[in-house]
């Protein structure tokens, strides 16, 4: 269930002027998930919220870049994902044109109506989804730069997609490695109190970077930080009780990923009452198998997401 690779170091440069750059970057803990780069191609950019049976949108025609990123950290909001890049927008001197979240975009209309990379790499929660497009234009007004954002959360993760064309009249830049160091800010919802907001909101939340032995249900040494918060939130309310679910991907019969599946959770439950002090009573050890995906059994990607263990709240009176 861990996940590795060094994510901070793949974003692009995009030009602010022909003699300044800027750096729009992401968080060090963003792991890209997809890119697509064509060129020449026409990027429809959205320039309007979905009306009338449509979306408004302008044409740039020249190189077209996409590409999506995941963050694994519970809590964050589209909002807070998406207003350090839109500063970085308004600094570089960008026509910010459309900006808009989830409803006032036009919900389901609206994001199947724009380019979006297909999933896994990209998800978007039609309720929590923010959407921007900047523009540049040459001297006679024509747009020769269009920047489109998706940012969207769910309850564990932020997904964010960036979509870039620039016309053969845009200035010339480079595209360069950006460190961990010249990342953007992100709140990360590391506080006791935004787990326990996550988890009493949604009801359940997936305990993130687990680390198992491959077919087994050995539980590595961490320390792991969701299961220190899980522990730090069941001492501060007594009356809360929980479940810990194990899920697997499709490899196997599910009897034996159901089994597996109980056998992990039950260790997660096990390293809990262990190393945290928690009453065993308060906490319950159950397996699903392959019965209740997140995401697609037909890519490694997707099956990566599918081996879980999820804490689910049973009580709190």
């Amino acid at each position: 269930m861990s996940r590795s690779g060094a994510a901070a170091a793949l974003l692009w440069v995009l030009l602010a002027a022909p003699a300044a750059a800027l750096e729009l970057a992401l968080p060090s803990i963003a792991r890209p998930t997809a890119e697509r780069n064509t060129a020449p191609d026409r990027y429809a950019a959205p320039v309007g919220v979905y009306a009338e049976g449509q979306v408004a949108r302008v044409n740039v025609d020249g190189s077209v870049r996409r590409a999506a990123w995941r963050m694994d950290t519970p809590g964050l909001t589209a909002l807070q994902v998406m207003r350090p890049l839109r500063r970085q927008l308004n600094e570089a001197g960008f026509d910010i044109v459309l900006d808009c979240a989830a409803r006032e975009c036009g919900g389901f209309d609206f994001r199947f109506a724009v380019e979006v990379l297909p999933g896994p790499n990209m998800y978007v929660n039609l309720r929590a989804f923010h959407f921007i497009t900047a523009l540049r234009r040459g001297e006679d007004g024509t747009p020769t730069e269009a920047i489109s954002i998706l940012a969207s959360t769910a309850a564990t993760s932020a997904y964010v997609q960036i979509i870039q064309a620039r016309s053969g009249d845009a200035p010339e830049g480079e595209s360069t490695p950006i460190t961990p160091e010249a990342t953007a800010e992100v709140p990360l919802a590391t506080a006791t109190g935004d787990f326990a907001e996550t988890l009493k909101v949604d009801g359940h939340l997936v305990l993130n970077r687990l680390e198992f032995e491959t077919g087994t249900s050995a539980l590595g040494p961490g320390p792991f930080a969701t299961l220190e918060r899980l522990a730090e939130l069941l001492k501060a309310e007594p009356d809360l009780r929980v479940a810990l679910v194990g899920h697997t991907d499709a490899v196997g019969s599910l009897d034996a990923n159901t089994a597996l599946s109980r056998r992990r959770a039950e260790a997660v439950r096990q390293r809990l009452v262990q190393s945290y002090d928690v009453a065993p009573g308060r906490v319950e050890a159950q397996g699903a198998g392959y019965l209740a995906p997140r995401a697609s059994n037909l890519t490694e990607a997707g099956r990566e997401q599918n081996r879980r263990v999820e804490v689910v709240v049973l009580s709190a009176d």
